[in-house]
């Protein structure tokens, strides 16, 4: 496999520039063959069956009845449109919208595309995107979208609603792109691959759906344990929420990569010094500052939720329970299970008059077209909502300044019903300040430690 991917990049790299309607589907189809994949089928006059071929023809009706045959360079149905160009030749059948002053031989760098480079694949996305619509009407949206510059790079975007709008990039914005030396990355190959042909194994939700199953089951024994053992539900959901925050932090970068996990792994051995680990790491977590519990500084995480830090006892078995969920990556956990614990941590009548209640993932994609993700991973598509009097649901709690970490309603002390609520932790910019929120002149205003959330 590696001496046919050596082949093909070898073959192809600098060749930029050539002839699109040459080049394109040889190109394309030498790369499915590297990737093990069938090449595309000879197309029919019928168009019925051209489920997997090159040049497919849609039809696009114009406001003044006329029909005209609009071409997609290569599509794979229920699986992806693709749009092919080749650059830096000004003779191409589709590069008309390129700026005229833009030199033909000038070398685009490798993750350093000129401005003029981007315009072109962002008219073929949108070119691509087009032709969503013109499909034929038992053609569902294909889940992906790929621009393609032969010989040079593939952009991948995908939208799992397969409802035709707004396809966004895939994997994420640093990985989008796949050039051509990538190819040597065994995991690029197998995401391609996928894209051909179980296009929908990757949707992240199902990832992580199958993730939070297997943590849940997990939670649920230690959860069972401790209750059995007398202590109160509530108090069992809030300090489990503390340990999962903890998980979830260091998957995001705000505490020391593993250091989570091999603190779990020192009390599973030693279950008696469990309690009083975690507790010196709550408290470093609240007011920062080193612990020798992990032996490094900690950042300060806002909004007191590690202030009431008590950790309860836990066996030899529990602890494992808890060290082999934190062995998951918690960016792809379902924020569900956060919010789940929430409403078990808050009684029937504080959730009634608090609203406080979780929205499902599929809700929250529903209702916000583009939900953003934090850097860090944030979960906003899933988070629990306020129930405002005077305008139904109040804005979406996201997770999204600052650490990413997901923000949760919960009641506020000596609060009136439903009127404030305190943030769960949200890791500040300084030791002192949470992140805040842009004034109109675009500063930042800071919040004070525990402060209720200003409307």
């Amino acid at each position: 496999m590696q001496a046919e991917v050596e082949a093909f990049i070898a073959r192809w790299q600098g060749r930029e520039g050539g002839q699109e309607r040459a080049n394109y589907a040889l190109f394309l189809s030498e790369l499915a063959s590297v990737l093990k994949l069938p090449r595309p089928d000879p197309a029919s006059a019928s168009h019925d069956g051209n489920d997997y071929v090159f040049e497919r023809v849609v039809r696009e009706t114009a406001r003044d009845g006329t029909v005209s045959n609009k071409r997609i360079d290569l599509y794979k149905r229920d699986c992806f449109i693709l749009e092919a160009k080749q650059s830096r030749f000004s003779g191409d059948k589709k590069l008309a919208d390129a700026p005229a002053d833009s030199p033909a031989g000038k070398t685009r760098g490798r993750r350093g595309a000129e401005r003029a480079w981007d315009v072109l694949m962002l008219n073929a996305r949108r070119q691509a995107e087009d032709y969503v619509r013109l499909l034929p009407p038992d053609h569902e949206p294909p889940p992906f979208v790929l621009v393609c510059d032969v010989g040079h790079c593939i952009e991948v975007y995908a939208n799992f609603r397969r409802d035709g709008k707004a396809y966004d990039q895939f994997p994420d914005r640093a990985a989008f792109r796949i050039y051509l030396e990538d190819l040597r990355e065994d995991a690029v190959r197998r995401r391609l691959a996928a894209i051909w042909t179980e296009p929908m194994s990757l949707d992240p939700s199902r990832h992580a759906a199958r993730v939070t199953r297997n943590i849940a089951a997990r939670l649920a024994e230690v959860s069972k344990t401790l209750e059995e053992g007398g202590q109160p539900p509530e108090r069992v959901a809030m300090f489990l929420m503390r340990v999962l925050f903890t998980m979830f932090a260091e998957d995001v970068g705000l505490l020391p990569q593993d250091s989570f996990k091999s603190l779990l792994k020192e009390c599973e051995a030693q279950p008696q010094i469990f309690p009083a680990m975690l507790e010196d790491l709550w408290k470093a977590m609240d007011e920062g500052g080193f612990t020798a519990t992990i032996k490094h500084q900690v950042r300060r995480f806002n909004g007191e939720f590690f202030k009431n830090r008590t950790a309860l006892a836990l066996d030899k078995g529990s602890i494992g329970d808890l060290r082999a969920a934190a062995e998951y990556d918690w960016r792809d956990v379902e924020p569900a299970i956060f919010g789940t614990l929430l409403e078990q941590a808050l009684d029937a009548e504080d959730r009634r008059r608090l609203g406080a209640h979780y929205t499902p993932r599929v809700c929250g994609t529903a209702r916000h077209r583009h939900p953003h993700r934090s850097p860090a991973g944030g979960m906003g598509a899933g988070a629990v909502h306020r129930r405002a009097p005077e305008d139904g649901w109040a804005r979406r709690r996201g997770g999204e300044d600052g650490a990413g970490l997901p923000r949760q309603a919960v009641r506020h002390p000596g609060a009136g019903p439903g009127l404030r609520h305190r943030q769960l932790p949200l890791c500040g910019a300084g030791a002192d300040e949470a992140p805040g929120r842009r004034g109109a002149g675009g500063g930042r205003r800071p919040w004070r430690t525990g402060s209720p959330d200003r409307p």
